[in-house]
């Protein structure tokens, strides 16, 4: 750690994805990530994330609005009206959930969906950036209620893996291998219905009762039914949208624009249902497609670009909180710690006598005696304006009130 730099206190804490997964991070990166499910038991206590007082919280005082909570009874998902209602006086909405309906929902079989916890409810916030962190792979969780002695969904697939993390009951997962392996975001598991259905009534991989503190990995495109027993049941599911080497190519493709063969028009006359019209010209834009690839610079730095900037798109760094920011910049001082906002990310570049930070779509440009600074802040550790490196005190204090008010560092205590 650089001298003058000040290290982060407090207890060391499990890191996100060890709270999903019971073996050593790059034993699950070389031999289950994508390839095969994972039973973690007794991996964690998760009630620190979601508690049963806190769906009740969620659907009693949050006000929740569709689509962030759904009704599920039997496979089928219930329309909005049966468990919304108007949000009454000074918040006139239709579609505020309505606790009394889901009271009556709920007891008579229904399974509660509390999606996109990962953006409101601030434990699932900070473990949610975490993971993201970690994994490299944008995250949602969703949390899954389930009365006693009810099965949610059927037999299906996600095109997303997931982890599955059981807060509190108890739930009977049924796992089956995929009909389709790895399926992409418009492969559902409609499309192989009958596949999936006979697949649900052949042998298990895993027939497991999750308890609490229990975790699952299922990869995209596992088959898996649960039915609760006993009690309540409370899980917490992690969505993983994985990119893929498909991404990629869609990534590559954006060289199509600077080729003219490729922007040239197809035939005039030309039916484009006949296979024997198409062929020769798919095969002559297979040739063409590869040349412009292969003189195309540096294709590595243009698939990084776009898919850096979906990444921007589809994660959220750590939150910013606007009033007090505000109030550090007015108080700006040589002892104000500040550190790297975490999951912001960004790259950091000199060029033409400046240098860059490029980072979720937007692009800084400061002077180059700035490079010093923004490469000891970009490591994440907290320091103090009057410790940056390259930099006197009058252009520090600038340098750190622009990176505020852009959203790049936080304070710290």
């Amino acid at each position: 750690m650089p001298e003058n730099v000040l290290a982060e206190r407090g207890p060391v804490l499990r890191s996100a994805l060890s709270r999903c997964i019971n073996v050593p991070r790059e034993q699950f990166a070389q031999e289950v990530w994508g390839r095969t499910a994972l039973l973690s038991p007794a991996n964690d206590d998760f009630t620190d994330l979601l508690s049963p007082d806190a769906v009740d919280e969620l659907v009693g005082r949050r006000g929740l609005r569709t689509p962030f909570i759904r009704l599920a009874h039997e496979g089928t998902v219930l329309p909005p009206d049966r468990f919304t209602a108007s949000g009454g006086f000074g918040a006139e909405v239709s579609d505020q959930v309505s606790s009394d309906k889901v009271l009556a929902q709920f007891a008579a079989g229904a399974t509660i969906v509390l999606q996109g916890l990962h953006r409101m409810w601030p434990p699932l916030v900070d473990f949610t950036r975490q993971l993201v962190e970690e994994l490299g792979h944008p995250a949602q969780v969703n949390a899954y209620v389930t009365p006693p002695s009810s099965q949610g969904f059927a037999p299906h697939y996600d095109t997303h893996d997931v982890f599955v993390l059981q807060v509190s009951g108890e739930k009977h997962w049924v796992i089956h291998a995929p009909v389709h392996p790895d399926p992409l975001k418009d492969q559902v598991w409609t499309d192989h219905r009958a596949a999936v259905a006979q697949a649900g009534r052949g042998d298990p991989v895993i027939d497991q009762v999750l308890r609490p503190g229990d975790a699952l990995y299922l990869p995209r495109g596992w088959i898996h039914s649960a039915t609760a027993l006993g009690d309540t049941s409370i899980h917490l599911t992690v969505g993983l949208s994985a990119y893929t080497r498909a991404d990629v190519v869609d990534t590559l493709l954006s060289v199509v624009g600077g080729s003219a063969a490729l922007r040239a028009s197809l035939p005039l006359g030309i039916d484009v249902g006949d296979p024997d019209q198409l062929r020769p010209i798919v095969e002559q834009t297979v040739s063409d497609l590869v040349a412009a690839l292969s003189t195309a610079d540096d294709l590595a730095g243009l698939s990084a670009g776009r898919l850096g900037a979906r990444f921007g798109r589809d994660t959220r760094p750590e939150p910013v909180a606007p009033l007090a920011t505000l109030s550090a910049i007015t108080a700006l001082s040589e002892a104000t710690a500040v550190r790297w906002r975490h999951g912001y990310g960004g790259r950091i570049d000199l060029a033409d006598g400046r240098v860059r930070l490029t980072a979720r779509g937007t692009t800084l440009s400061m002077p180059v005696e700035a490079a010093p600074a923004l490469e000891v802040l970009r490591a994440g550790h907290p320091i103090t304006v009057g410790a940056l490196p390259g930099l006197d005190l009058a252009s520090a204090l600038v340098v750190v009130r622009r990176l505020l008010r852009e959203g790049v560092v936080v304070t710290s205590p």
